[in-house]
């Protein structure tokens, strides 16, 4: 029998999410945190930092800020904001995770030559991504390690080698959980890398657990650059939302008016959220991956947000909840090729990082369908059965050894 979950009696999400915890009223802490947003931020004298902050660094180096750009709704709107608002030069540096989506690349490609501003894309060794989705799935059940540290370190150290200290991200953490919370200041700096970025696991970390399967010096647009060469550049990284009230629904509007920016349709996400996650193509995977772990996924996620907003109630979301959560995506198969996994060790990864009180059952499981644009998604380079075996092995051996251990 599936056992009962606490939810948040206002937003709904489980007590299965993470950072989540309940006050005496059974209202979550990511609940108080909007209301502390939306009531006690004086968000007038946090613009007109943001005005002291941009003065400061304009027309001082080649750029007046880097923008780390994903061609996803928040880093459109920051970088729209940030142009439209200043008429400032930023640099647009982009991290390609190996996932992205037509769609997506058009919107970059209109974006950004409406706006008019400098891009710089960088991809990373496929052959290397692959281990290393293998390997953080394995451990941490999250294949993601590479895009997240990869898309956090690597604007870092471009900042460096162009010498621009101002570097602008989109939405504070505070919106979704409580690594950190609204009335906290939030730097993307080495601690938040290392809080909750990369999962616990550095790049150095990383090269050890692979056992030299991969040249160190892969590892470098993972690792987060020397502290000492950050200070020396007298950065600030920040989030445009500590400085202006984010809200991604209205956001959203304005870049599709404005830029011609479009969403798109996700694996198991309703339709009338088509500006979310569009991005990956493996971000159905990743949602599933997220059911079976804690018993719950986007739909509760972006639900939530509109509850806080006053646009849904909680009841009214929880058709959209049943109908899409929980399905299993057909992108499900390219990640199995991708990685060199059968679909029983797949399950049986992510059930090994349950959370709980969630069990997951597999039986219940129900198709997903395709997307419009699933057949033009790269098929190129899976990984060979062998190569996965040997990561595999491992993870098994480690984890005989360690029950051995705790039996002893």
């Amino acid at each position: 029998m599936e056992k009962m979950m606490k939810r948040c009696i206002k937003c709904g999400l489980p007590e299965t999410h993470e950072t989540i915890s309940f006050d005496a009223e059974g209202i979550c802490n990511i609940c108080r945190q909007h209301e502390f947003k939306q009531q006690k931020i004086d968000w007038a004298a946090n613009k007109r930092a943001l005005d002291i902050l941009i003065t400061e660094h304009r027309d001082k180096y080649d750029y007046d800020c880097i923008v780390p750009f994903s061609g996803g709704k928040d880093s459109t709107w920051a970088l729209y904001y940030l142009v439209k608002e200043y008429g400032i030069k930023p640099l647009v540096v982009r991290f390609d995770h190996g996932f992205l989506r037509p769609n997506l690349e058009e919107n970059v490609k209109r974006v950004t030559r409406k706006l008019g501003v400098d891009i710089l894309t960088f991809t990373p060794n496929w052959k290397v991504v692959q281990k290393l989705m293998l390997q953080s799935y394995i451990e941490k059940g999250d294949f993601c390690w590479h895009c997240h540290s990869g898309i956090f370190s690597y604007p870092m150290r471009i900042a460096i080698e162009k010498k621009v200290p101002l570097i602008f991200w989109g939405e504070p953490s505070a919106e979704y959980t409580s690594y950190y919370s609204y009335d906290q200041p939030e730097e993307v700096d080495e601690k938040r890398f290392n809080r909750y970025i990369n999962l616990g696991i550095s790049a150095q970390d990383m090269y050890v657990r692979l056992e030299g399967a991969v040249d160190e010096r892969e590892l470098k647009p993972y690792s987060y650059p020397p502290l000492k060469e950050l200070r020396a550049l007298n950065y600030r990284s920040v989030c445009l939302g500590s400085f202006i009230p984010w809200d991604v629904k209205t956001q959203s509007e304005i870049i599709e008016r404005e830029l011609g920016w479009q969403g798109d349709v996700v694996e198991n996400v309703p339709p009338q959220y088509r500006y979310e996650k569009i991005e990956c193509y493996m971000q159905g995977v990743r949602d599933y991956i997220k059911f079976i772990k804690r018993g719950y996924s986007r739909p509760s996620h972006l639900i939530a947000l509109d509850v806080r907003n006053n646009r849904m109630s909680k009841e009214e979301g929880q058709y959209l909840i049943t109908e899409y959560e929980g399905k299993r995506p057909p992108s499900l198969d390219l990640f199995l090729s991708f990685t060199g996994l059968s679909e029983e060790e797949f399950l049986e990864i992510a059930m090994s990082h349950k959370v709980s009180p969630y069990e997951h059952d597999p039986s219940k499981t129900q198709p997903g369908t395709t997307t419009p644009d699933f057949d033009c998604w790269s098929r190129d380079a899976p990984m060979q059965r062998e190569d996965a075996t040997v990561q595999i092995t491992r993870w098994r051996n480690r984890n005989g050894a360690r029950t051995e251990a705790r039996n002893a």
